[in-house]
């Protein structure tokens, strides 16, 4: 028995799931090839941007109270612009996560009055209620702001006939939303994601085109902002944090777009000029930094889990051969037993808490219980090693991240490793 295969069996994977896992593995070598070269390109553009902009040991001091003049703030932000080909960006801890980035991008950039369009059907569940879909206070609806949505067609893509006949004088903003989110459809890439702002722009010029682009930055070697999209938004403890942002989202963009949103988050008259970093800095440069790296393991371990589930007979989404748009791999296991025993083998292979059994929850903002296997360094952070999905039909759970390649293949064996246990899987 070699030494590795010996720590693994240590670590309470029988040699039989190593064995079925690294035959896999075998066939994915020209794919992890694809996928390091895609993120030499991210690492290399990132740099790029991080030297233009003279980073110095000074953007990483501490800056309390109001502020003003935090030069390692403005001088991240610029880096966020470069790197996302924008005009100015936003990027604070003060924004406490992906859907408080969204719903600050939403609540600055439309009034009373006017009608967000969804063109690629119902948003990401905690969006429900900051949209109104379900009653919130402080919600959209609550303040006059109207929404209606357009489903994909039955294949996953777009409905270009119901979008334009959507479209209307009181349309102010459309937003796509990148990932999958909860559901099986597939992701959408950047291409596609340009082809439906570019459709949207020649129907009304003016709207204003937001994507949510949580789970996809390093993805592809472009971003929405470069196919058209007048905002992207994202959190920091996803994809561009790299696993080392405690906190944070960004918003990157149009200039106009972007100081709306600095108004909204502080405060009319204050804008961009007040938020300190608090000494939490040269984690944001520095997971921003390792981020496409990290995406790259996020990446490896997404194929590898799809081509193991997919073998053993489950719907997956993306499939084993699919392109990848976000990090985020789908299984549908078929039962609430199945997904707990998956969502068990994720935690059991985390570095933190590995020694605690997740159990579905009412989580806030969703509409049933939600199972979230999360052994993270940084609360939630979904770029680190994490499984979650709601106990409901189709009983699909949600794989995604692992900081190293090692630690995601870690994961999807030991995930498929209490299957086996339950007696749900025969190898």
């Amino acid at each position: 028995m070699s030494e590795i295969t010996n720590m693994y069996e240590k670590m309470g994977i029988r040699p039989e799931v190593l064995k079925f896992g690294n035959t896999i593995e075998k066939d994915l070598k020209e794919r992890f090839d694809e996928i390091d070269q895609r993120a030499e390109y991210n690492q290399l553009k990132v740099l790029h941007a991080m030297q233009k902009n003279h980073v110095s040991a000074d953007c990483f001091n501490y800056v309390s109270g109001y502020g003003y003049d935090d030069h390692g703030r403005d001088t991240l932000e610029k880096i966020y612009a470069d790197v996302f080909h924008t005009e100015s960006a936003l990027v604070r801890p003060q924004i406490t996560c992906g859907t408080h980035a969204l719903a600050l991008s939403l609540a600055a950039n439309l009034r009373p009055g006017d009608e967000l369009l969804a063109a690629g059907g119902k948003p990401y569940d905690t969006l429900e209620e900051v949209i109104g879909i379900r009653p919130s206070k402080g919600s959209l609806a609550e303040y006059g702001i109207s929404y209606r949505q357009v489903d994909l067609l039955e294949d996953g893509t777009f409905d270009f006939d119901s979008i334009r006949e959507a479209i209307n004088e009181k349309t102010k903003m459309v937003t796509v939303q990148r990932s999958k989110g909860y559901q099986t459809r597939p992701s959408f890439s950047v291409a596609q994601i340009g082809e439906v702002i570019r459709f949207v722009k020649e129907i009304k010029p003016g709207v204003i085109c937001m994507v949510d682009n949580c789970y996809g930055e390093f993805v592809e070697e472009i971003e929405p902002s470069d196919v058209g999209a007048d905002m992207v938004v994202g959190s920091l403890i996803k994809n561009p944090g790299g696993g080392l942002a405690p906190i944070g989202g960004y918003i990157a963009g149009k200039e106009e777009l972007i100081e709306n949103c600095a108004y909204r988050l502080t405060s009319p008259g204050l804008g961009k000029e007040v938020g300190a970093s608090l000494g939490i800095m040269q984690s944001f440069y520095q997971g921003l930094f390792l981020a496409p790296t990290v995406v790259a393991s996020a990446l490896k371990g997404a194929i590898l889990a799809a081509k193991i589930y997919e073998k053993l007979g489950y719907p997956v989404v993306p499939n084993g051969t699919e392109s990848r748009h976000d990090i985020i791999q789908a299984v549908e296991l078929g039962s609430a037993e199945a997904m707990i025993a998956f969502c068990h083998g994720i935690q059991a292979a985390a570095p933190v808490d590995s020694y605690v059994a997740p159990e579905p929850w009412a989580m806030p903002g969703y509409d049933s219980d939600v199972i979230m296997a999360a052994g993270t360094f940084v609360q939630g952070s979904s770029i680190e090693l994490s499984a979650d999905g709601p106990i409901k039909p189709p009983y699909a759970v949600y794989f995604q991240g692992g900081l190293t390649w090692p630690s995601a293949k870690l994961g999807i064996l030991m995930s498929l490793e209490h299957l086996v246990r339950a007696g749900i899987v025969k190898l």
